[in-house]
């Protein structure tokens, strides 16, 4: 007998909103958690085949429980407007498709999805993510998460919570649920719930011998009885539910197909637009069985190696034993040449009774030539990675033309995620073996050497198939928009393989002067420890907001500035620094936090990050993190080491130059106000940049009506603070606060700012309009940067997404300039020095190992290729330095 299908609608529509990458259609509307969960119930009815099938959601109206207790989910945040926008096209969505759909009012899906539950005559399977649904699983009815795959049955129960499914409600009543604001017992946990209901089997039980439960939890246990049967009542799910007589039908119904495709159409979803059109390409691609080959013979080699020579373009992907590129070794390749067909070639997994495998050097030196082939072009998921790796064994890939990450990025770079299993599940609607499924979790993990070659095949052989498939997907999408294609092919494209070269390279590391450093911060940390306690007149823990709170707001009495969301008062840097203007703990407690995090995350970590083999420290550069372009740094982070500050000096000092070389470094100077006057066309801008004025000082001459040879330097300060305040949209009471004056002086300088510079006051305005418009905005490559906010219902979120929609082009242009900077300058070092390397990239300053007897000529070539990456309506300046050590050359 086929099963029943009940899919609780409500809490995967949360789930994918909250999971899942964001996702827009053309008119800017989110559409990611439509997407989510229709996906869900294409592969229930895929892997199911139900002939009866109900999805079932909330309703909005107030149900018995808010009447039983009125701070019933009192809790929960507002449904976000991105969310809410969703449900009407979800259910729409959900009806054409011929799936009945139920919400009934007064009571929750949950109750809902019981009632019919244990009414069905058929076998149950009841599709959540809601733990509360174990208690319905018996011998009849079963759970699965289709977002995880996880399955639960009656012995899964048990093994998942420790009790059985019948003992759920007490264990629940006991333990409580923040998310719906039922308190249930303080102290006591899952753990403590298990190990009382194993004991005493039932809450009646646990209640009669409550007396007998040793130690403080018996307290907090007879203080909570009197609110246990609310509690039990609150956790149960109702199976009495009357339903209506015209949703008692349950069975599926023939799609709406004219509705189905008007309303794909409208949320854009365009492969499952095609399915439904009959495609026959897409049904060969979705419908194929998948082909994973695992490749042990010399035998199956040929057979790959003569598939790969027939094919003008396979994805490629390497496991390895570790991520750190220096210290990682192959364990296998995986190539794929078509959709749903791939190859897997172990050939270092090491593991009692593991498989004869083929000679890894022997493997590599047979692929080596197509590998070096730039006619064979290659497909890679982070292509950076796998360039390094074959590195390391003498292959120079080349022909690497499309990274799957980087065509996501591009695509839309807000999107939270463009790791593979995101992609796939977005993209696809596929969902991947992730490393963690083969390897193990935390402590436990093994590394890939260890894996089973069976479960390995089918994991590494899926990674080449899935980056196959996700450029055939990506790809024509990216090519709808001409500026991005060449933004990909002209810079993210090149850039991997400039970073690979930097992170390979790496940087040298003064250990022996970090310790040094570490010694000394560890002896003033001591010292602002006693001052602190002394301060106070007793001991307590400085980095604990909890006792600091304690001291801060209840024992010296000290005005309490924000609250946390639960309501305490905050401890917060901002808050500290306005503390530390009036009161002396709150200024050793910042200079306390400072030190002890440089020492933490620099001085003790960046001597442990030294390569054994290189005695260089290798970072990895993410080029598909920030949203508006930039790069950012690992394992461990290079781009966050202070430069204001005498320490974070000293932590530049210890990275030096080799023997016989020195350091250079070039920083682009005020790039991100050149591109306002570029991007504003502002006349009186221009003019300042043009005529090469310092521009914080032109600035305070307008704002202040003040000759330029008279201005202060505090009009200067307050003139810098407004340059670059108004590019990352400040607000008056954000300048009055930071330049310490009253709002109504802070609005009065804007004012006449935008007076003086109404060409800026133009780019904003008509920025914002465009950005209301297109939800995106454009950095001067072309490079799109989506915008999710712009039109949301909150104001402040839609706000913050204007000031955005300002800064953004800013930052994308920025980053672009710097990006092309080292392209440029990396072909330029080959070709003329390749005896130097560029060894760093930190926001808008480019490092530089480089011979001594050399590094004039660098120098001139380097501020002539960084001043020219560009052509902009106004100079760009480079400022170039050179030392032994990166703070000297700064």
């Amino acid at each position: 007998m086929k099963p029943l299908i009940l899919v609780d609608g409500s809490s995967y529509l949360y789930r994918a909103f909250h999971a899942l990458p964001p996702l827009m259609n053309a008119q800017g509307q989110q559409t990611g958690a439509v997407y989510g969960v229709v996906n869900m119930i294409k592969k229930l009815r895929q892997d199911y085949q139900p002939e009866k099938m109900v999805v079932i959601f909330d309703s909005k109206e107030k149900t018995f429980r808010d009447e039983l207790y009125s701070e019933y989910k009192a809790t929960r945040e507002a449904m976000p407007d991105d969310l809410r926008s969703q449900i009407a096209p979800l259910h729409e969505l959900i009806k054409a498709m011929g799936i009945p759909l139920l919400l009934i009012h007064g009571v929750e899906a949950d109750d809902v999805i019981g009632t019919l539950a244990k009414q069905s005559h058929h076998p149950v399977i009841i599709s959540t993510g809601d733990k509360d649904m174990a208690q319905l699983v018996n011998k009849n009815i079963s759970l699965i998460n289709t977002m995880n795959n996880s399955a639960m049955d009656e012995q899964g129960v048990f093994e998942k919570f420790g009790v059985h499914p019948d003992q759920i409600i007490d264990y629940l009543t006991l333990i409580g649920d923040t998310s719906d604001n039922i308190p249930g017992v303080p102290g006591v946990g899952p753990k403590t719930a298990a190990k009382w209901l194993s004991q005493y089997k039932t809450l009646d039980n646990i209640i009669k011998h409550h007396k007998d439960i040793p130690g403080k939890i018996q307290g907090a246990l007879e203080k909570h009885l009197p609110e246990f049967e609310l509690c039990k009542k609150l956790v149960t799910i109702k199976c009495n539910v009357e339903i209506p007589k015209e949703d008692q039908d349950l069975s599926l119904k023939s799609p709406d197909t004219e509705k189905l495709k008007l309303l794909l159409t409208d949320l854009g979803f365009k492969s499952w637009l095609a399915e439904l059109s009959g495609d026959e390409t897409y049904h060969r691609k979705a419908h194929s069985p998948k082909k994973y080959h695992c490749v042990l013979t010399q035998a199956d080699l040929d057979k790959l190696i003569a598939d790969l020579n027939q094919s003008d373009l396979w994805a490629v992907d390497t496991e390895t034993t570790s991520l750190h590129i220096i210290d990682a070794k192959i364990v296998g390749l995986s190539f794929c040449t078509k959709a749903n067909e791939a190859y897997y070639i172990p050939v270092s997994h090491n593991y009692p009774g593991a498989p004869d495998q083929l000679n890894r050097e022997d493997v590599l030196a047979q692929l080596k030539s197509l590998l070096e082939n730039p006619n064979k072009i290659k497909i890679a998921h982070n292509a950076k990675y796998d360039l390094n790796i074959f590195l390391n064994y003498n292959i120079h890939l080349q022909g690497m033309k499309y990274d799957t990450m980087l065509e996501s990025y591009l695509l839309d770079s807000t999107a939270t995620r463009h790791d593979m299993d995101s992609l796939a599940m977005k993209y696809l609607g596929k969902k991947t073996i992730t490393f963690e499924d083969v390897a193990g979790k935390g402590a436990k993990q093994i590394t890939f050497d260890q894996v089973g070659i069976e479960e390995a095949s089918n994991y590494a052989a899926e990674d080449a198939d899935i980056t196959f498939q996700l450029h055939e997907t990506l790809w024509p999408r990216l090519e709808q928009h001409a500026e991005t294609v060449k933004a990909f092919h002209e810079i993210e494209m090149p850039l991997a393989f400039v970073l690979a070269e930097m992170e390979r390279h790496g940087v040298l590391i003064d250990s022996d002067l970090l310790h040094k450093q570490s010694d000394f911060l560890g002896k003033r940390l001591h010292e602002l420890e006693l001052q602190a306690h002394k301060e106070v007149g007793q001991p307590f823990n400085l980095a604990s907001p909890k006792q600091l709170q304690e001291i801060l707001f209840d024992k010296l009495g000290l005005p309490v500035v924000e609250k946390t969301p639960s309501g305490q008062p905050s401890t917060a840097e901002n808050v500290l620094q306005e503390l530390a203007l009036s009161y002396p703990l709150p200024k050793i407690i910042m200079e306390h936090r400072t030190l002890s995090k440089l020492k933490s995350t620099y001085t003790d970590k960046l001597p442990l990050e030294i390569n054994p083999k290189t005695h260089r420290v290798h970072t990895s550069y993410q080029q598909a993190v920030a949203s508006t372009g930039r790069l950012s740094s690992t394992n461990p982070n290079l781009q966050n080491i202070p430069i204001r500050t005498e320490e974070g000096r000293k932590i530049r000092q210890a990275f030096i130059a080799p023997k016989n070389y020195k350091i250079l470094s070039a920083d682009y100077s005020q790039v991100e106000l050149r591109l306002m006057a570029h991007l504003s066309q502002d006349k009186s801008l221009l003019t300042a940049f043009e005529k090469g004025l310092d521009i914080h000082s032109a600035t305070a001459s307008e704002i202040f009506d003040t000759p330029l040879d008279k201005v202060t330097s505090d009009q200067r300060r307050r003139s810098k603070a407004i340059n670059f305040g108004l590019i990352y949209g400040m607000s008056a009471f954000g300048l009055a606060k930071q330049i310490d004056v009253e709002r109504d002086v802070a609005q009065k300088y804007i004012d006449t700012y935008f007076a003086r510079y109404p060409g800026v006051k133009d780019y904003m305005e008509n920025t914002k309009k465009f950005a209301h418009h297109h939800g995106y905005v454009q950095a001067i490559s072309g490079r799109k940067l989506h915008l999710a906010d712009i039109n949301a219902r909150n104001m402040m979120r839609q706000k913050g997404a204007e000031r955005a929609a300002i800064n953004a082009p800013l930052q994308g242009s920025s980053a672009d300039l710097i990006k092309i900077a080292m392209i440029n300058l990396s072909a330029w070092l080959k070709k003329e020095m390749p005896d130097a390397y560029m060894i760093m990239q930190v926001h808008d300053e480019l490092i530089f190992e480089a011979p001594e007897n050399k590094v004039d000529l660098l120098s001139k070539h380097v501020k002539d290729i960084m001043e020219n990456a560009i052509s902009l309506s106004v100079p760009l300046v480079v400022d170039v330095g050179v030392g032994n050590n990166w703070d000297e050359a700064h």
